[in-house]
Order: structure tokens, then C-alpha cells, then sequence
């Protein structure tokens, strides 16, 4: 597997990136009211968590405009994948198994998911 760990996320990490990802490019000003608002963060704690992502190349602060240079997928994708790993030793079948014993799914949501499948399916055959 390879090494996602640049692309690991803090919960805080990853709400403040979203912020980004959902308002970009903005000014990094408008961040920080946004940051306030919505995680209640001083203007400190948001100019320390844009540096530290910023130099792990998630963010990039550029002439006071703040925009992503990991897409949110990306991330997400990392996320998951070590949810899987860490948790159910690599095994899909037994993470999907674990969350649909605690949880139902609606027809809509199965008929997704069959589709993501069999998509997955033709992309390695």
C-alpha cells in the first residue's frame, strides 16, 4: 500500500481544509472570519493550521490567497483507506459488513453501491 500519510488529516485539520475547499481561491481574511464562524477558532489558530498545511502541501497561501493543491477526494480517499487498514487488517468486505450491521441502507444507496462496484469490476478486468 502506499505511504498516505501527507495526506492524513487532524479532524481539525480536515474541517478547516474543507472551509478551503468549499470557498476557494479566497483571501486568506475572508478565512479566517470563516474559520471563526464556523470552527470558533481565533485568528492565531487559523494562520497556525493554514502554515502547518501549508508546508505539508496540502495548502497554499500565495500573495494572501488561499487555495488547496490536494483535491478533497484525494484525502478522503487516504482517510478511508486507513480507516480500512488500521481497523479491519485491509479487508473491504469486513469493514462493509461491520457498517451495515450498525446501519441500513435505503434501496438508492444499495443500487449505488452496486453500481460503484461493478464500475471498480470492469476498471481491473
Amino acid at each position: 500500500m502506499l505511504n498516505h500519510e501527507p495526506l492524513r488529516l487532524a479532524d481539525g485539520e480536515y474541517r478547516f481544509a474543507c472551509l478551503v475547499w468549499d470557498n476557494e481561491p479566497l483571501p486568506s481574511g475572508q478565512l479566517v472570519a470563516l474559520a471563526a464562524e464556523a470552527l470558533g477558532w481565533k485568528k492565531s489558530t487559523t494562520y497556525t493550521v493554514l502554515k502547518k498545511l501549508c508546508e505539508r502541501g496540502v495548502l497554499q497561501n500565495a500573495d494572501g490567497r488561499v487555495t488547496s493543491l490536494i483535491k478533497k477526494e484525494d484525502v478522503q480517499q487516504a482517510e478511508s483507506a486507513a480507516v480500512v487498514d488500521k481497523t479491519f487488517d485491509g479487508s473491504l468486505p469486513r469493514f462493509v459488513a461491520a457498517f451495515l450491521n450498525s446501519k441500513s441502507i435505503s434501496d438508492a444507496e444499495a443500487a449505488e453501491i452496486r453500481a460503484l462496484l461493478d464500475a471498480a469490476r470492469h476498471e481491473e478486468g
